[in-house]
This record gives C-alpha cells, sequence and structure tokens, in this order.
C-alpha cells in the first residue's frame, strides 16, 4: 500500500488581532466621550466660571470696596377711589399679608414704574407696607392712609454690589438661583470628567497625582491651620 506523509503539525492558535485590541478600543472610546464631556461642559460653563471667579474676589474684599448708596424717593397722592378701596381692604385684611388689588398695581406702574407682581404686602389698618428687596440695594413702598399718599424709596449701592448679589443669589428670583443649580451641575461634570482623563494619562505624566493631591492638601491645611 503507498505510504503517505504524515500530516503537518498544527501551529499553535494565536490570538485575533480583534480580540487582543478590544481593551485597547474599549480605553480609546471611554477617552474620547469623556473629551467630548469635558469640552461640551467647559463650554457650558465658561461664562459662569469667569462671572463667579471674579465676582469671588470682588466678594471677598467687599469691605474694601468703596460704594456710595444712591437714595431715590418719591411721594405720591392716591386718587380718591383707589384711597377708597385700599382703606375698606385695609380693615378686612389687617394683620395679614395679602397681594395688592390689581387696579392699585397698575397705578403703582403708572406712577412710579413699579410692578410689584402679586408680591404680598403687610397690612394694618393704617399703612400698607410692601418690602421690594432686589440685588444690589433695596427698595420698599408704603401706603399712609390716613393721609391718602404712597412712598415708594429705592436704595441703588452700585454695580459690585449687584455683582456680589448674583453671586449669592440673594434676591434674585427663581430663575437665576435655577441657573446656579444648573451650573453647579455642569461645573461637577467638568470637574469629575477632568480627573478621570487625567487618571487615564497619568501612567505617562508624573506629576499628575501630585498636582492633584496638592490642589486638596492646600485647602484642608488652610482650613486646619487658620479657621478656627
Amino acid at each position: 500500500m503507498p505510504t503517505y506523509p504524515p500530516p503537518p503539525a498544527s501551529a499553535p492558535a494565536r490570538v485575533a488581532p480583534a480580540t487582543a485590541a478590544a481593551p485597547q478600543v474599549r480605553r480609546a472610546v471611554w477617552l474620547r466621550l469623556l473629551h467630548q464631556w469635558h469640552w461640551v461642559s467647559s463650554a457650558l460653563c465658561l461664562f459662569g466660571l469667569l462671572f463667579f471667579a471674579v465676582t469671588g474676589i470682588t466678594l471677598n474684599h467687599a469691605g474694601t470696596i468703596e460704594s456710595r448708596p444712591q437714595i431715590l424717593t418719591r411721594n405720591a397722592s392716591l386718587p380718591p377711589a383707589l384711597l377708597q378701596v385700599l382703606r375698606e381692604q385695609a380693615v378686612q385684611r389687617a394683620g395679614t399679608e395679602a397681594a395688592l388689588p390689581p387696579a392699585t398695581e397698575r397705578w403703582l406702574a403708572e406712577v412710579f414704574e413699579l410692578r410689584p407682581a402679586g408680591r404680598p404686602a403687610e397690612w394694618t389698618a393704617d399703612e400698607v407696607y410692601l418690602a421690594l428687596p432686589r440685588p444690589g440695594g433695596d427698595a420698599w413702598l408704603r401706603f399712609d392712609l390716613p393721609a391718602g399718599v404712597a412712598e415708594y424709596e429705592l436704595t441703588d449701592r452700585g454695580l459690585i454690589a449687584w455683582l456680589n448679589d448674583l453671586h449669592k443669589g440673594r434676591h434674585t428670583g427663581a430663575a437665576w438661583r435655577l441657573f446656579i443649580d444648573i451650573f453647579a451641575l455642569a461645573s461637577v461634570v467638568v470637574s469629575l470628567s477632568g480627573l478621570l482623563i487625567l487618571a487615564a494619562h497619568a501612567g505617562s505624566r508624573a506629576a499628575v497625582w501630585p498636582a492633584v493631591g496638592l490642589g486638596v492638601v492646600v485647602p484642608a491645611l488652610l482650613v486646619i491651620l487658620f479657621i478656627h
């Protein structure tokens, strides 16, 4: 019978290139995603970061920044019909807080260019008082019912005080407070995505973790040593 050569020994199994490269591919995908999150959130936070950084400095040195408050005072006599309505409601609402009548708000818009927008006023039998706090100043409105006079006073403490109050969210309304919350969440995304990007490159950059640690240790030491 004819003889045949034995079949060649099978070569050792090789790992498919695609399988060997899978971890590197996943790492590249995650890095690309982190970089996208980081630059998008950074772009959204650019103005907010500049604003809160600058106003943080002005707020920290508010005592050394001079400001001269400007006070505007205006008086006006109430129309008889409007005065009668206010006197009747003052008797009913004495000791309570309630919004001004719509007709009164329309009159204030015409005379003082003031729009209380339904803010509650303090009612007594002889007086109606409405506090109108605002960023960078203060204001109030008072109806002297026996005298039939409306008194309005506006205090403006200047641009720096206005910016500082925006930083603190003081008397800014719900829309600005919502912006601060959204900006804070976006800043968290900026910080965490940046930290993860640093961690991904830490193997080739020896200064990454010492720099991150320094950013943690310095504030902690300041709190421990100088804040009591």
